[in-house]
């Protein structure tokens, strides 16, 4: 079997490509595809989160083993480990950057002969110079608005101090 992957690049470009991997390829194998399908040099660490339909963060596939009990190893897990069980992935490479990509699977069929995998098959706009920034909920729900004080420049959310003992 083969899966074919639509990796998004998390940027308001349209930038993606689609791969075909074959189903028991590893996640390491994944990783190396996307990372030469993006232009990256393949070095920084990465890893792979099971995702829902709402592309909520769920279980990892680590590039290292972090030395957590129940660390799953790309190099040790295979695609039908997990495909198609479940249809989305977050990919999330260079931990400094955060370069983003959301990961579906939009196509399994049997391999083609003459085909060689894994396979770049499409490949849709640039990938910027720089990582796109990303703004985390508690950076939203933590900043400060002039909306947020009373008439008298209090933080009108809280209560009086004197009561939070």
């Amino acid at each position: 079997m083969i899966y074919h992957f639509r990796i998004i690049l998390d940027t308001k470009e349209d930038v993606f490509r689609d791969i075909a991997l074959h189903e028991d390829a590893t996640f390491e194998d994944f990783h190396n595809s996307i990372t030469q399908a993006f232009g990256f040099g393949g070095a920084e660490m990465a890893v792979f989160y099971e995702s829902d339909d709402e592309w909520q963060q769920g279980d990892s596939i680590s590039l290292f083993d972090l030395g957590e009990e129940d660390t799953r190893r790309m190099s040790d897990t295979p695609l039908n480990a997990l495909f198609p069980h479940i249809s989305k992935m977050l990919y999330i490479y260079d931990f400094l950057n955060l370069w983003t990509f959301f990961v579906e699977l939009i196509e399994t069929d049997e391999p083609k002969s003459g085909n060689t995998y894994p396979m770049l098959i499409f490949s849709h706009g640039e990938v910027p110079e720089e990582a796109p920034e990303k703004t985390f909920a508690t950076e939203k729900e933590d900043s400060w608005e002039e909306s947020d004080f009373d008439e008298n420049g209090q933080d009108d959310q809280y209560e009086d101090p004197d009561d939070w003992y």
